[in-house]
């Protein structure tokens, strides 16, 4: 006896299949994001473990003036690393576009071309570092203790400025085609051998703010050596020959400076508001300063965990962009910000909840850990937002939208941070201080937020 189903039957059948059907696509899409964003975070995670074990180690010194120095100096890196940051992020970006047109000889281009760039950028550093150091110390306010072993950090860290601007590429390259086990590999390689170097050079010959800036120094030419390697194997010496004609065309290079000019301004922005932070910390007094650093600590461990889900999102977002595939990408924009948002408030309340136990693993200095207590209920609004910032700028670097990523830094300095860090120093107040970072994370948020729509409805050139 065959069996007859009506035309409802038949249309309620067809639905629950095309439901099942998007069901099972979304989940292989989000296993996949897991996935890359998991090697992402777990490689992204040791870059500031590596640093906090630099922190641990010089905060368990009896003069606390070699961590003051260090981070007084690191804002002077900051701006002198940071803002060659486009190396990474314009790589990703318009590597991850050419392998979603599926261009691989532009994405081989692309990292040479950016690898050239970033050896000439090092080694110009290394023939201005005294001017540098001169200006960044004048500029920067601090005791001069403070300033003698910030002083000595510099000196040490600043010969690894060209493998570290071209392991900025090399990140960047790998990342855009995702990568990240090779990524991943690097992390681990430089990492674990700057950890070992730190506990040499820190704690067995007592090198303090030197011994930090040798061991990342050191470490940063190993992974460049390895990372060549890994960026060999993937390449052949004839794509490269087929391609020396093309490395100063200037109609290539051309939208390649565009967008590195929208990220470096960005990225400056950034920076100098991480700066004016630190500096006006300093203002505050040793122990403020020292307070801060550490708390700030805690929020660059979050941000470069949330930083693993932008990057799977930064890479992704290239490649769906290259193909032209809108729907992949609205999909792709409701995992990461939900996903970083869950980890960023996972994070600040774990240390609002357990604050003692956590601190005392950064510094055992109890006045420190006495002024932290009171700051550390700032990590909610500044990882809250914060976690929502990171993972939009990741999908706009991905679509290389530079100049809404340029436009929203400006405009969450100036109009969300400037303000109010003014008037915590005119008041003299460390937690206006923190104010002021919790609004120019929320600024960066809704800026960036509201061009969402434009980029879902209308096809990228």
């Amino acid at each position: 006896m065959r069996y007859i189903i009506s035309r409802e039957q038949f249309l309620a059948g067809v639905k629950e299949f095309i439901i099942l059907s998007i069901f099972a696509r979304r989940l292989v899409f989000i296993r996949h994001f897991i996935k890359l964003a998991s090697i992402n975070v777990i490689s992204n995670l040791m870059v500031p473990l590596a640093g906090l074990i630099d922190v641990i180690f010089l905060g368990h010194l009896t003069e606390i003036r070699h961590l003051a120095g260090v981070a007084l100096a690191t804002i002077l890196f900051n701006y002198i690393y940071w803002t060659f940051g486009f190396l990474r992020m314009g790589t990703t970006g318009m590597v991850a576009q050419a392998i979603g047109r599926k261009d691989n000889q532009s994405a081989v281009l692309i990292g040479l071309q950016h690898g050239i760039l970033a050896l000439i950028l090092g080694i110009t550093i290394l023939v201005f570092q005294q001017p540098l150091q001169i200006l960044g110390f004048a500029i920067l306010s601090a005791t001069p203790e403070v300033k003698s072993s910030g002083v000595d950090f510099y000196n040490a860290l600043i010969w690894g400025a060209p493998a570290t601007l071209v392991n900025f590429v090399l990140i960047g390259w790998f990342l855009g085609q995702a990568q990240s086990s090779k990524v991943l590999l690097l992390s681990v390689i430089s990492n674990s051998t700057n950890v070992l170097l730190d506990y040499l050079f820190i704690v067995q010959w007592g090198w303090s703010s030197r011994g930090a800036g040798l061991a990342t120094a050191a470490s940063q030419y190993l992974m460049l050596i390895v990372g060549i390697l890994l960026y060999c194997q993937t390449i052949s010496f004839k794509q490269i020959q087929a391609l020396i004609g093309e490395l100063f065309d200037l109609s290539a290079l051309k939208l390649a400076l565009i967008l590195n000019g929208e990220i470096i301004l960005r990225t400056f922005a950034l920076i100098s508001t991480m700066a004016m932070f630190s500096n006006l910390s300093s203002m505050l007094g040793t122990e403020i300063l020292a307070a801060n650093t550490l708390l700030m600590q805690v929020v660059s461990l979050a941000a470069y965990f949330i930083d693993g889900l932008a990057f799977a999102t930064e890479s992704l977002a290239g490649i769906f962009q290259g193909s032209r595939n809108i729907s992949s990408l609205k999909q792709l924009l409701q995992i990461s910000v939900v996903s970083s948002l869950f980890i960023g408030l996972m994070f600040a309340t774990a240390f609002i909840c357990a604050p003692e136990s956590l601190l005392r693993l950064l510094t055992n200095h109890p006045e420190i850990i006495n002024n932290l207590r009171s700051y550390i209920p700032w990590l909610l609004p500044v990882l809250g937002f914060g976690s929502v910032a990171y993972a939009l700028d990741g999908y706009f670097l991905g679509l290389t939208q530079g100049h809404i990523l340029r436009q929203s830094m400006l405009k969450a300095t100036l109009i969300g941070f400037i303000p109010s860090a003014i008037t915590a120093w005119y008041f003299h107040n460390s937690h206006l201080l923190w104010l002021s970072m919790s609004l120019f994370m929320a600024a960066r948020t809704i800026t960036l937020a509201l061009c969402v729509p434009k980029t879902l409805t209308i096809k990228q050139e």
